[in-house]
C-alpha cells in the first residue's frame, strides 16, 4: 500500500497502460456464445465488452499466459451459504490488489485521488450489468440516496467507512459515467475498502431494484410481493433481493465473471459466464476463459478425500496442511498437483478470550491483564509447532508478520515464551491460590477453572492443538474443554456473551506498512470474537453493545481514530507501533503459530495458477487476486457433464 500521492500516480499509470493496451484491440467471439449471438438473443461481442475493456497481462512475473475458452471449472463447498465465494474469487472490484499488493483500477477505468479525501471515479463507458443494462453513475446515485441514506433500508446509516472525520461524503454526477466523493477531511480507508475481499459496494443495478424500492414501485404490488416472499415490509423484500455479496438470487445483475443460476438449497451450483464482463486478454479474448464453475456441496470432513479422488479442480477452501501428506500421496493418480502457498495472517490458531461474557467472574479475569499473560505463557508453542506443524509454522503472539516493514521482535515474543513458573506466579499473585483434589485452581466464588474453548467445527487440525494446550494449561491448574458447533452458531453464542474462549484464526493481514489500516488492532466490528460487544458499539456509532471498560482499549480506538486523520506517513507508523506495542503487553488475543503453509490444489489441465502464491482473506480475496477468470484449461474439458 502507499500514501494518497503515491496511490493516485499508481492508478494512474495503471489505467495508462490499460488504455493502451486496448486502442487497437479486436475481440474474438467466444465459442459457447457464437449460437446465442447468431440468433440475435446476443450482441456480438464488440458491442457487449466495454469500449476501453481492461486487457489483463501478467503481474509480478508470474508466468501469466493467454489461454482458450472452454471447460467447466468444479470446486468444492461445505455450504449453500459458500455460494458468497464465488464474489470472493471472481474479484470484479472497482479498484483491485495486483499479486503485488498494488492497487489498480478495474471496473473502473481511472480514479483521481486529491488530498486523500476527494475521489473522482471515472467508469468505462459502455460497460454493462450481466443482463445487459448500462452501469452508470445512476448505479452510483441509486445507493447514495436511495439505500444507504434510506433509514428502512439502513437504519444506521451509511457504512463507517463512508463517514471520514464524522461527516458524510458530498456525492456529485459529473456525467453518465463519472462520479465523486467529496469528504471534509482525508478518508484513508476508503479505496482499500473497495478492493477487500467483501467488498465497499456503493453502486447497486438501479434498474433492477427499484421495482422494490417505495419511492419508484407500486405500494400494493411490493406489499404483495413482500407477503409471497414471507416479509414484513418492503424494506426486506429490498434488502432480501439486494445482496451481492450473498450472490444468492440469480436475478440480481452483477459485474462478475460468473453469475450464479440457481437458488439455495442445493447441493449443486452451476455459475455461468458474464456474456458482458470488462476484463479480456491481449489475444481478445473476453474472460473468464472457464464457461462455468460448478460449486458441489460435501461435507467439510469429507472434502479432502474428494479433492484426493480428483473431484475439484481448484480447491484450497476446507483444506489444511494436516491434509497435505494425504493430498500428495495421489497427485499423479488423480491428475492435480498440490502447492504449498504461504499464509498472511497474525496468528493461524488463536485463542480468545471473551472479554464481553456475560458470566461476571470469568469477565473480571479476562480483563485483567495478568489472567491474560499467565494463559500465554502457559502455551508451549514449541512443542505444539514440532508435533502438529513439523517445526514448519513460526511461533509467538498474534501480530504482524517479519516481513511486514512494522514488524518488530518483542511483537512476537513478548509473554509468549514458555515459562509454566512465572504463569502460575501470575495466576497466584491474583489470588487464585485454592485447587480441588485434581489439581484445578478454583474460581472466586468455588467454582473450578474450568474453560470450555469453542470452535466452528470438527477440525482435527483444532483439537490436536488444543489438546497439547490443555496438558500445558493444566499443568497451571486450567482445565479446558472443547466444544464444537456450526459456525453461525459459534458465532452468536460469542456475541451474546455466552462463549468463555473461542478459537480463530488471527490479525488478517499480518503484512502491513503504515498506510493500511489498523481498524483490526482496535474495537471496530462485533466480529472481533475478544470484544464483540465493544467492537459492535463502534460498528453502530453507540447504538447497540458497549463501551470499552479498559483502558488500553480504549487509547487503541483513539489511535486508530487519528490514524484515519493523519495524512503523514511518519506518524502513521508511530501510531501503528504504539498499537502493536499495546497488543503485545496486553495480549487481548493468545496466538500460538503463524505462517503455516496452505495445501493448494489444482487440476494438471489447469493454467495460470501460481506455483507459489499467498493464501489470504484480506488482502488478496483467497484465490481473487490471481485473478480465476485467466485460469484456463489445457486439452480436453472431462469433468464438464459431472
Amino acid at each position: 500500500m502507499i500514501g494518497a500521492r503515491g496511490l493516485c500516480a499508481a492508478l494512474i499509470a495503471a489505467f495508462l497502460a490499460q488504455a493502451t493496451g486496448a486502442a487497437a484491440l479486436t475481440l474474438v467471439e467466444t465459442p459457447s456464445l457464437s449460437a446465442r449471438v447468431a440468433a440475435g438473443k446476443l450482441p456480438p461481442v464488440m458491442q457487449r465488452a466495454p469500449r476501453e475493456p481492461l486487457v489483463v497481462e501478467d503481474t509480478g512475473g508470474r508466468g501469466w499466459k493467454p489461454g482458450r475458452h472452454g471447460g467447466a471449472l468444479t470446486i468444492l463447498m461445505r455450504r449453500s451459504k459458500d455460494v458468497r465465494m464465488m464474489v470472493v474469487y471472481g474479484y470484479a472490484r472497482l479498484v483491485g490488489f495486483t499479486p503485488d499488493y498494488q492497487l489498480a483500477p478495474d471496473l473502473l477505468r481511472a480514479i483521481d485521488i486529491e488530498e486523500g479525501r476527494r475521489f473522482t471515479l471515472h467508469l468505462r463507458k459502455g460497460h454493462r450489468w450481466s443482463d445487459g443494462h448500462p452501469f452508470t453513475a445512476e448505479d452510483f446515485r441509486y445507493y447514495w440516496e436511495d439505500v444507504a441514506n434510506n433509514v428502512k433500508l439502513a437504519p444506521i446509516g451509511p457504512p463507517r467507512i463512508m463517514m471520514a472525520g464524522g461527516g458524510s461524503p458530498v456525492f456529485e454526477i459529473l456525467d453518465e459515467t463519472t462520479v465523486r466523493y467529496t469528504w471534509p477531511k482525508p478518508n484513508p480507508d476508503f479505496v482499500p475498502a473497495l478492493a477487500g475481499p467483501r467488498p465497499l459496494y456503493i453502486y447497486r443495478p438501479a434498474h433492477y431494484l427499484k421495482r422494490f424500492h417505495i419511492r419508484y414501485g407500486d405500494k400494493e404490488k411490493l406489499r404483495r410481493k413482500g407477503k409471497k416472499s414471507g416479509r414484513r415490509s418492503w424494506a426486506a423484500l429490498h434488502n432480501k433481493r439486494d445482496n451481492q455479496y450473498k450472490n444468492d438470487n440469480p436475478r440480481l445483475p452483477t459485474l462478475q465473471p460468473w453469475v450464479v443460476r440457481n437458488r439455495p438449497p442445493t447441493q449443486r451450483f452451476v455459475f455461468a459466464r458474464n456474456p458482458y464482463y470488462h476484463r479480456v486478454d491481449r489475444n481478445g479474448r473476453q474472460l473468464p476463459y472457464a464457461d462455468e464453475v460448478v460449486m458441489n456441496i460435501a461435507g467439510a470432513q469429507i472434502i479432502p478425500g474428494k479433492t484426493g479422488a480428483g473431484e475439484s479442480d481448484l480447491q484450497a477452501r476446507y483444506l489444511n496442511f494436516s491434509d497435505y501428506t494425504f493430498l500428495k500421496k495421489d497427485e499423479k493418480k488423480n491428475g492435480y498437483k498440490v502447492r504449498l502457498w504461504r499464509t498472511a495472517k497474525g496468528a493461524h490458531f488463536t485463542l480468545f478470550p471473551n472479554m464481553n461474557v456475560k458470566d461476571p467472574v470469568w469477565r473480571k479475569l479476562f480483563r485483567d491483564a495478568r489472567f491474560r499473560r499467565a494463559l500465554s505463557l502457559a502455551v508451549n508453542r514449541h512443542e505444539i509447532n514440532q508435533v502438529v506443524y513439523f517445526g514448519l509454522a513460526l511461533e509467538g503472539n498474534n501480530t504482524v508478520l517479519p516481513k511486514s516493514p512494522l514488524y518488530r521482535p518483542e511483537y512476537t515474543r513478548k509473554w509468549a515464551a514458555f515459562d509454566l513458573k512465572r504463569a502460575n506466579a501470575l495466576l497466584d499473585e491474583l489470588g487464585l491460590t485454592k485447587r480441588n483434589s485434581r489439581g484445578v485452581r478454583l474460581l472466586p466464588d468455588g467454582r473450578p477453572m474450568e474453560i470450555v474453548v469453542e470452535t466452528s467445527g470438527e477440525d482435527t487440525e483444532q483439537t490436536d492443538v488444543l489438546e497439547l494446550i490443555g496438558d500445558s494449561w493444566l499443568a497451571a491448574g486450567i482445565k479446558i474443554f472443547t466444544r464444537p458447533s456450526q459456525r453461525e452458531v459459534f458465532r452468536n453464542r460469542i456475541f451474546a456473551g455466552e462463549t468463555l474462549m473461542s478459537v480463530w484464526s488471527g490479525i488478517e493481514n499480518a503484512l502491513p506498512n503504515a498506510d493500511i489500516s489498523p481498524r483490526e488492532l482496535a474495537p471496530t466490528s462485533q466480529q472481533q470474537l475478544q470484544w464483540p460487544k465493544w467492537g459492535q458499539h463502534f460498528e453502530t456509532r453507540t447504538k447497540v453493545g458497549e463501551a470499552p471498560a479498559l483502558p488500553a482499549v480504549r487509547e487503541l480506538l483513539t489511535l486508530y481514530q487519528s490514524w484515519r486523520t493523519t495524512p503523514e506517513r511518519a506518524k502513521r507508523k508511530v501510531i501503528w507501533r504504539r498499537m502493536l506495542e499495546i497488543h503485545a503487553d496486553n495480549v487481548f488475543t493468545i496466538g500460538v503459530v503463524a505462517g503455516v503453509p496452505q495445501p493448494v490444489v489444482a487440476s494438471t489441465r489447469l493454467r495460470n495458477v501460481p506455483e507459489k502464491g499467498v493464501y489470504n482473506w484480506s488482502p488478496g480475496a483467497h484465490f481473487g487476486i490471481y485473478r480465476p477468470d485467466g485460469f484456463w484449461f489445457a486439452g480436453a474439458n472431462t469433468r464438464k457433464n459431472r
